[in-house]
């Protein structure tokens, strides 16, 4: 792979983390409502799971899922309705945010579940399958071992994607004062809600070109 095409493939893979998303949006929700090193725990199943498509692509089951009609729907379904189900559960809290609920809160939502929820959304969102199945090949010299460009691609691109949610739930972490009250969480919560239940209504709308 020539240094131009690797830049290339770095800033599509840039931009592509940083644009808004499921993750994204999961990341700065978690940065309000937990601490850092729940959030990194959390980025860390993100990343996994962008890791199990990514090797799923480079053995040829991204390529089955997007071209079996019905597995994409079914995975496109199930990551779907998940993002409805956590919009829902924002839409019904009716908490306020601050020091004694957050703690209250981590001890009620263990890392573990932490984790596991950042992997779903990772694992069953269609968008990253269409990018490591569609793009991400495509920056591969077939002419040369795959395996080194595999690695080097992949673990570039998920360094942007840990980074990044991680900054991003910073970032909301120093924002936290502004949603202390009650009036402010309540937006905060329909906001949030029906942003979740927004992103699955439009992993509905994504189609199989294959």
């Amino acid at each position: 792979m020539s240094i131009d095409t690797f830049l290339i493939y770095s800033v599509i893979a840039f931009f592509y983390v940083l644009s808004p998303g499921p993750a994204v949006m999961l990341a700065i929700v978690n940065g309000i409502r937990t601490d850092m090193k729940t959030v990194a725990v959390s980025c860390f199943a993100n990343i996994l799971g962008l890791a199990v498509l990514s090797t799923a692509s480079i053995l040829g089951l991204g390529v089955l899922i997007l071209t079996s009609a019905t597995l994409f729907l079914i995975v496109k379904i199930i990551g779907a309705f998940y993002l409805m189900y956590l919009g829902v559960k924002f839409l019904r809290n009716k908490g306020i945010l601050n020091i004694d609920a957050m703690e209250k809160n981590v001890k009620q939502k263990s890392k573990k579940a932490y984790f596991f929820e950042s992997f779903f959304v990772a694992v069953t969102n269609p968008k990253p399958i269409i990018f490591f199945t569609a793009i991400f090949p495509q920056f591969l010299n077939l002419h040369e071992a795959i395996a080194p460009q595999f690695f080097i691609m992949t673990g570039e691109f998920l360094c942007f994607s840990f980074f990044g949610l991680c900054t991003y739930a910073f970032l909301s972490k120093k924002s936290k004062a502004l949603l202390s009250n009650e009036k402010r969480m309540y937006w905060f919560n329909k906001f949030t809600g029906g942003l979740f239940i927004f992103l699955g209504l439009g992993l509905l709308r994504i189609k199989n070109h294959a």
